[in-house]
């Protein structure tokens, strides 16, 4: 038996035939060509069919995953489109006589190590993409079909790490779990196995040997243990656990369709986290009372240009419609950071988790902002919408944000435009300062909602992209925990709501601590909700805190 330890990303079980997943082969060995001319019209003849591929890709995975994760297709799309790796690609056919194969690889080499040598670990992350694009222009270039995705059926996939257009691709109802010997708990296969609820361990360092294929393999979710070949032993336990989580899950189906609600008669609400109206179905399927975080910034990412109002507006009016009454709440636009848009002409920053971003980035540009909050008012004229600020530090911050919401309805009003007057306002805690002031600050807003993500990054001053800080990003720290605790408490002072909307609002073995904190609304992703509902429902808070 072979054990290998990673770090999970869902807390399953799956046992099953172990299949590698294996791309094609494509021949980059540089020749000399004397028709240069031929050489680039068969380059821009797969550049082209690449792009149609993409396109196709894009729709399916819409229709699959939603808009959020289907927009890497579109971002490739644009990558495959730029005009300074069309030129490296051409000019070395050009310059260097050199076939189409050996131009695009050495050009995806030469962009994948820039990339890599940036301070900015979203841009690090593009020299996968760049390289990814790049291999499906050679796959055309070798006259080599696309994979047989279909041929991953039943199976638990290991993989050295999966390009986000290879796990989009992937019959993932037919795919038991994933193992990959690279990625983080923040890579897109990771993303994906949470938001499809597949058993995933990643980053286990382990490359496979392809002996293996085909070998019985079981990976545990709760641990972040893959075992191949299991002993009896091993494999006799692990099939009771499964069979104990599987119960679980079918149990989950008896809170379908009630309430929210302790044992002792505390209500909570439980929302969903999603990024655009696509998802909207994913978030109804699995049961969620209303919208707590729609990350409107998704609407600008994968574009070649700024979304217009009129755009937004159907984007948000389509979200109030669906939704019938219940609450949705759209946070206002948090681009920067790790999400760069390139018509945006953002300066490279050194530090961009401390730059200009979300609503610095909002005040700076009034008139985007304008935009966006005019098409946010129209809509609320449709349903119950709430908007909510990002990145705040101060009250100055949030009277500024509403003094441009009032300019928005004062322009409204005079156009004759309906909307709702009472469409309440919110903030995000998601900075140590924002914490600390949340007295004074609850006394500027309808509500807060409380960004653990972020907040946790800042207050251990640890990038939560930074893979190689795991072990010190502890969500639970007692700092980040305190500083919860006190929100709650200031904002229930002056007599305001307050949410969770980050990753935190879904451990359940925080749950009760939330609760007994007085948290009113946790909003998690679709898959978490009802798990979330059955701890809320199992709770009794007149007991005294369970130890």
């Amino acid at each position: 038996m072979l054990t290998l330890k990673g770090k999970s990303v869902f807390r399953g079980i799956a046992i099953g035939s172990l299949a590698l997943f294996h791309r094609h082969a494509v021949a980059t060995a540089p020749r000399t060509v004397t028709d240069s001319g031929a050489e680039i019209a068969r380059f821009r003849t797969a550049r082209q069919a690449s792009l149609v591929q993409l396109q196709e890709l894009y729709d399916k995975a819409l229709e699959k995953v939603g808009e959020e994760q289907a927009a890497v297709f579109e971002v490739h799309q644009m990558m495959l489109d730029d005009d300074e790796y069309i030129e490296a690609v051409e000019t070395k056919i050009r310059d260097g006589n050199l076939n189409a194969e050996a131009a695009v690889d050495r050009a995806a080499q030469e962009f994948a190590a820039l990339f890599r040598n940036m301070d900015d670990d979203y841009m690090k992350a593009r020299a996968a993409d760049v390289l990814d694009i790049s291999h499906r222009v050679l796959v055309k270039l070798c006259g080599g079909q696309a994979i047989d995705y279909g041929q991953y059926d039943g199976v638990i996939l290991a993989a050295d790490d999966l390009a986000p257009s290879e796990t989009l691709q992937l019959d993932t109802d037919k795919i038991l779990g994933f193992v990959t010997s690279g990625g983080s708990t923040n890579s897109h296969t990771a993303i994906l196995a949470r938001t499809l609820g597949i058993a995933a361990v990643v980053g286990t360092g382990t490359q496979l040997p392809n002996d293996v294929d085909g070998h019985t393999a079981i990976i545990d979710g709760t641990t972040g243990m893959v075992y191949l070949d299991p002993d009896e032993t091993t494999l006799a336990r692990l099939q009771a656990a499964k069979m104990s989580l599987d119960a679980q899950q079918a149990a989950l189906e008896e809170v379908r369709g009630l309430p929210s609600v302790t044992r002792d008669g505390r209500r909570i609400h439980v929302y969903a986290n999603i990024g655009s109206p696509d998802d909207l179905p994913q978030a109804q399927a699995h049961d969620a009372e209303g919208i707590g975080l729609f990350r409107s910034e998704f609407l600008y990412l994968g574009k070649n240009d700024y979304p217009t109002e009129e755009e937004q507006f159907q984007a948000y009016k389509r979200t109030a419609e669906a939704l019938d009454g219940k609450l949705a709440v759209i946070r206002t636009l948090d681009i920067g950071a790790d999400k760069k848009v390139d018509y945006f002409g953002l300066h490279d920053e050194e530090n961009p988790a401390l730059g200009l971003r979300a609503i610095r980035l909002c005040l700076t540009r009034p008139a985007l902002f304008k935009t966006q909050l005019r098409a946010l008012c129209r809509a609320s004229a449709f349903g119950n919408l709430a908007v909510m600020f990002p990145m705040i530090i101060s009250v100055a911050e949030v009277r500024r944000c509403k003094a441009l919401l009032a300019e928005v309805r004062h322009e409204l009003d005079a156009e004759g435009q309906a909307y709702d007057p009472d469409m309440a306002v919110g903030i995000m805690i998601e900075t140590p300062a924002a914490a600390i002031l949340s007295d004074e600050l609850a006394k500027e807003v309808d509500f807060f909602s409380i960004g653990s993500n972020d907040l946790t990054q800042y207050t251990l001053a640890i990038d939560r992209q930074q893979t190689q800080l795991d072990d010190f990003f502890d969500p639970h720290h007692p700092a980040v925990l305190r500083l919860l605790a006190q929100t709650i408490a200031n904002g229930h002072k002056a007599g305001i709501w307050v949410g969770i909307c980050g990753e935190l609002g879904a451990d359940l073995s925080l749950t009760e601590t939330f609760l007994r904190m007085g948290v009113d609304e946790l909003s998690v992703s679709p898959p978490s909700i009802l798990p979330l509902r059955a701890k809320i429902r199992s709770l009794d808070l007149s007991q005294g805190c369970r130890k």
